[in-house]
């Protein structure tokens, strides 16, 4: 049997390592892992209670128009109801594009390093792919728009961008958009956007109305805390979306997801007060930066790249021994760093003491062998 020519050059997505792995692999009772951008304060209260509510129902299938979500989802968002469509996290959404703009013969546009299955997905339809290098951890939007051309289906603009935290600010992306083609779909990638606090940051659902070759992006898996249940959307023009649909698979979010998100939107409250912590947290970070001199990226997501100026799987490797998992930037094209989620403060604290002790030990050893 012989599988597609382009999944040769492919590797499954790898993950943060568990933490029950962790916890066997090193004897170890207690671990924090701050490697895969969740939420570390769980999901609202509400949650648990729809869910349970629903359990009654597991034999039946889910609403594949996910109506009761859609409809609150939309007046929360400002659209119509038809404006949006759903995924199994928005990772199938970007699946869902992937497989109704791409084929071979076209090619997408990307930055580099961004969010991998942007990547994974064009390759498995046969497109071409485009990568752009981040200039200084930003998206240099200018060498993305002169890799457009007539074959240019899809364009990816990450923002905050995965794993640099990094934004494109309102003005950018308008004068990127007015001269982006339109024939081809720009999509935002707004996992995040529950956490930004930039001043200057699109209003993008209100720059639907001026550009109807955008999309955005947005998931329940970060600041909702629904990692666990993968539930996603996307926002765009209901033309559009209408002929995305036949690439959607029937029934694809769970009618526990869907009870679950409409829950997690209704307690807004707690939303603020997660995005309350995590700026916090993040403050906590780029003081232990500042003080020890390390480069790093004002971040507008839940997590922080930190560059330590040597092997990025050193450094997780001695957090991952003392029980703390982060992702090595050796696995995201940044291999000097670490990219470390926001915990709550006290695990943040924990990680800049190990850290800490590690810059440390790593003085002293550098001084032992020169002297």
């Amino acid at each position: 049997m012989k599988v597609k020519q382009q999944l040769k050059q492919l590797k499954p997505y790898q993950p943060g390592k568990p933490i029950e792995e962790v916890k066997r692999e090193y004897q170890l009772e207690t671990v924090i892992k701050l490697a895969s951008n969740e939420n570390p304060y769980g999901c609202s209260s509400l949650v648990p209670q729809a869910i349970t509510a629903e359990l009654a129902h597991l034999a039946l299938y889910p609403d594949g128009y996910s109506r009761s979500l859609r409809e609150a989802l939309a007046k929360h968002v400002g659209v119509n109801e038809k404006q949006l469509i759903f995924g199994n996290g928005s990772d199938e959404v970007v699946q869902i594009i992937c497989r109704a703009f791409l084929q071979k013969g076209t090619n997408t546009v990307m930055a580099t390093p961004t969010f991998p299955q942007y990547r994974h997905n064009a390759i498995i339809e046969g497109a071409e792919v485009r990568e752009i290098p981040l200039q200084d951890g930003h998206h240099h939007l200018e060498a993305m728009l002169e890799a457009i051309d007539d074959d240019t289906r899809v364009v990816w603009i990450c923002s905050p961008n995965n794993p640099t935290g990094t934004y494109v600010n309102d003005a950018s992306l308008r004068a990127f958009l007015d001269k982006v083609p339109k024939h081809v779909l720009v999509v935002v990638d707004e996992a995040y956007y529950e956490y930004v606090q930039a001043d200057d940051y699109p209003n993008t659902v209100s720059l639907l109305q001026q550009y109807e070759n955008m999309m955005i992006l947005r998931t329940f898996s970060k600041a909702y805390g629904l990692a666990a249940l993968r539930i996603g959307y996307g926002i765009g023009h209901e033309h559009m979306l209408q002929a995305m649909e036949p690439a959607r698979e029937p029934f694809n979010t769970s009618r526990l997801a869907q009870v679950a998100a409409l829950a997690a939107l209704n307690d807004q409250t707690f939303i603020q007060q997660c995005v309350q912590k995590n700026k916090q947290g993040l403050n906590q970070f780029y003081s232990f930066c500042d003080q020890h001199g390390l480069r790093y990226y004002k971040s507008e997501g839940n997590f922080i790249l930190i560059d330590f100026g040597f092997s990025g799987d050193e450094v997780f490797t001695y957090l991952l021994q003392r029980g703390i998992i982060v992702r090595s930037g050796c696995a995201l094209g940044f291999p000097t760093a670490v990219r470390i989620t926001v915990g709550s403060a006290e695990q943040n604290e924990t990680i800049i003491r190990a850290l800490t002790n590690m810059l440390k030990e790593r003085r002293e050893k550098l001084c032992e062998e020169t002297s």
